[in-house]
């Protein structure tokens, strides 16, 4: 039998040390630690026993060790370690482990380390593959929702300005001026107790339903539609650019492969040779 070279053993290595930050088995271990790490953070908002709470210290300082070890190890297996901190979920989960190390005895620091302990609950995002998908989607609809709010706010407005000149005499608290119209708007637009509102205007004005009816259609209607429509735009481009890139890896690894194996294949030539 022929002796394979080392050299392929730290690539080989350092390969199934990636598979096994990839791995299902990694990844529901974090989200496990996650959940306990929001469990505790929870229960230490509870008046517990001395015991009890200083466990969920220990469990705390356990909890904020293993993130250490994983945020690390994440780092170690990353393949451009230049560009690690270059991804925005790497930066996230990179600043929020070291927020938690800050120390709970500080007193000016208590605020700040207990709030990024909570912020660690939201590292669930970043572990689960499909909320990451989803939140890039929202980050990228963003731009598009802006414009959509900024005609939203243009028919706010108007409409609260049309609203302060005809009801301010009904009632003053609801309509006394065009901030505090659109306050109201907003309650309406949200249907919280809306028909009080129209009734009130109504007993003076009997055809302000008709105000009331077209500000509804215009904003729960069409440009609620519109925001969700821009959303669901961007999840179908970033689906199809997921998808693309999938292929583009999975061509690469298959590159990979067949270079590994044509390696292998001039190494044995090459111990053939000698051999001979």
């Amino acid at each position: 039998m022929f002796t394979m070279s080392s050299e392929l053993s730290p690539v080989s290595g350092f390969e199934q040390l990636r598979r096994i930050e990839s791995s299902k088995l990694f990844q529901g271990a974090v989200i496990a630690i996650i959940i306990l790490s929001a469990l505790t953070t929870g229960a230490k908002t509870y008046d517990v026993p001395p015991l009890v709470e200083r466990s969920l210290s220990v469990l705390d300082n356990a909890i904020t060790l293993f993130f250490l070890v994983e945020i690390l190890f994440r780092f170690g297996v990353c393949q451009n370690k230049k560009r690690f901190l270059f991804d925005g979920w790497n930066l996230f989960d990179t600043l929020v482990v070291i927020g938690s190390l800050i120390p709970l005895d500080n007193a000016e620091a208590v605020l700040l380390g207990r709030l990024l302990r909570v912020f660690r609950v939201l590292r669930l995002v970043s572990v689960v593959p499909e909320l990451r998908f989803l939140i890039n989607s929202l980050l990228k609809a963003i731009p598009r929702m802006g414009y959509i709010a900024l005609l939203m706010f243009i028919i706010f407005y108007i409409y609260a300005a049309m609203g302060s000149m005809f009801f301010a005499d009904i009632d003053e608290f609801l309509w006394g001026d065009v901030s505090i119209a659109m306050l109201t708007l907003f309650r309406v637009a949200t249907f919280e107790d809306w028909t009080d509102v129209m009734y009130d205007t109504m007993e003076v004005y009997p055809l302000s339903w008709i105000y009331y009816l077209t500000f509804i259609f215009l904003t729960a209607f069409v440009f609620l539609n519109m925001m969700i429509g821009a959303i669901l735009e961007v999840m179908g481009e970033e689906q199809n650019a997921k998808e693309a890139e999938k292929a583009h890896d999975e061509r690469d690894e298959i590159a990979r492969q067949l270079q590994a194996v044509q390696q292998q294949l001039q190494e044995l030539t090459r111990q053939i040779s000698e051999r001979k």
